[in-house]
């Protein structure tokens, strides 16, 4: 007997529990795409499926709506595998144990996979009915958005004629989802040579900081790791004769590094130590709200790499100095939204240059292209070499977006008060997907769900009611 059965909206749940008897990690969603595929053959839908393993299910409107305008409903197969301690399911080879508690649904020792089953199984509920009015459905579903929108980037749209988009990638009830950043990373590789240097080698470490995604806590005012350790630098190399040997510090170019170091070459070791118990106070006191725990430690090393040259360790410095870092424009659209930044994530030192990474986001298109710019300028001065990968286009806010005010109408009515909108500094498919259907009017929403990516992921059935219901209605009056 099936978990879910009998549980509203049984159409949705249904379905939902069938996708998760198969695995569809990132990476591994070959098996589900073609179930879409087979699932759309049976049923006579028209059904495209990709190289990628993308799949498009179209379905004609129900009668009196065949000539209403058609709508894309997009989700992503996707999911994040993570397991409990203990846990020993194999996510690539076996499907999820579902459990009801209540209103909530989650999956035993794993994630639940909501993120994005649930837009999945309400695209297969709506194409599965026969009794549900709609217009016409073009039931968009991509492959690894968890890993880097991979399928969004490389679908093809052209065939649709949908420009009205309901995406179902929201886990936040209440509240609609209207426009995104866009993004890209850019490394910038600064050449350095080496030469020796006589001194006392010693390693000055920044740690202690908050950090935080670069997409939603650009605007905290935290520190960052790389520019304190700038800073440091630069004080220390005023007062004192040294050279830098490596630079480290960052994982990943959209998170807030938390810590970074620098090692070294010195006149004067003594002097160091001076300087950094200096800066450490002033840093306690420019982030003594934001980031108060910030500590600036020094120690005696030893390295077997030879010091950069002076004009190597002036250029490395000037990057740390020079680049932008942190929210450079707010917008003037939407109150209280970041619509432009950058953060410096990752600092490496390889044998003959200093690579920093970036992450640049902005929510206009053009505002992007400009800090792009900038950082080239920064990087021919240097003479370095920058490469920009992993660039995906904003989702732009519309003033006049007739379909989001339907659905504020709708959930006005359904929830007696109207729905909060949200613009993100983070990035969804929906960018790259309007950047392909020029004009496309679109809005994400979608069914609470806590703790996402965690074994401890739930999913809430009522909450999967309203939605759908939601869905319906809206669905019901694009006549």
């Amino acid at each position: 007997m099936a978990v879910l059965e009998g549980l509203e909206p049984r159409g949705v749940l249904h379905w939902f529990e069938e996708l998760c008897r198969i695995p569809h990690g990132s990476g591994n969603t070959q098996a589900l795409s073609d179930y879409l595929v087979q699932f759309g053959r049976e049923r006579g839908l028209a059904v495209q499926q990709d190289a990628l393993g993308n799949v498009i299910l179209c379905k004609p409107g129900t009668p009196g709506y065949e000539n209403a305008p058609a709508v894309m409903l997009q989700g992503h197969m996707d999911m994040v595998c993570e397991m409990a301690p203990g846990c020993t399911k194999d996510m690539a080879r076996e499907g999820l144990d579902l459990v009801v508690d209540g209103d909530v649904i989650y999956a035993e020792g794993t994630t639940l996979g909501a993120d994005d089953g649930i837009a999945v199984a309400m695209g297969l509920a709506l194409l599965d009915s026969h009794d549900i009015p709609h217009p016409p459905l073009e039931v968009v579903l991509t492959v690894d958005e968890e890993v880097g929108m991979k399928g969004a980037t490389g679908i093809d749209l052209s065939g649709l004629k949908s420009r009205l988009l309901l995406n179902l990638d929201s886990e936040t009830e209440g509240e609609i989802t209207a426009g995104c950043a866009g993004a890209a990373r850019v490394d910038i590789a600064v050449p350095v040579k080496r030469e020796a240097f006589p001194g006392e080698t010693v390693e000055i470490t920044v740690s202690g900081l908050l950090g935080g995604h670069s997409g939603a806590a650009i605007d905290r005012g935290r520190a960052n790791a790389m520019v304190l350790l700038g800073r440091i630098l630069y004080a220390f190399l005023q007062e004192n004769s040294g050279r830098l040997v490596t630079l480290s510090g960052g994982g990943k170019d959209n998170a807030i590094p938390v810590a970074a170091s620098a090692v070294l070459t010195v006149a004067d070791a003594e002097k160091t130590t001076l300087i950094c118990q200096k800066m450490e106070k002033i840093f306690r006191r420019e982030f003594a709200v934001a980031d108060s725990d910030i500590t600036v430690a020094v120690a005696p090393c030893r390295s077997d790499v030879l010091p950069m040259d002076a004009d190597s360790t002036h250029r490395v410095l000037a990057l740390l100095q020079c680049a932008p870092n942190g929210v450079l424009e707010r917008s003037r659209e939407v109150e209280g939204l970041v619509q432009t930044s950058l953060n410096l994530g990752i600092l490496a030192t390889e044998a003959d240059s200093v690579v920093a990474t970036f992450c640049v986001r902005s929510n206009m298109n053009t505002q992007k292209e400009m800090l792009l710019q900038k950082l080239e300028l920064l990087c021919d001065l240097l003479g370095g070499k920058m490469s920009v990968s992993g660039s995906y286009p904003a989702w732009e806010f519309r003033e006049d977006s007739p379909l989001r005010s339907l659905i504020v109408e709708v959930f006005t009515e359904q929830y007696g008060h109207a729905p909060k909108i949200e613009v993100l500094h983070g990035g969804v498919e929906c960018g790259m997907l309007a950047d392909k259907l020029p004009g496309l009017d679109a809005v994400s929403m979608g069914p609470e769900v806590n703790q996402i990516h965690t074994p401890r992921e739930r999913m809430y059935i009522s909450s999967v009611q309203r939605t759908w219901n939601l869905v319906l209605e809206t669905l019901r009056r694009l006549h």
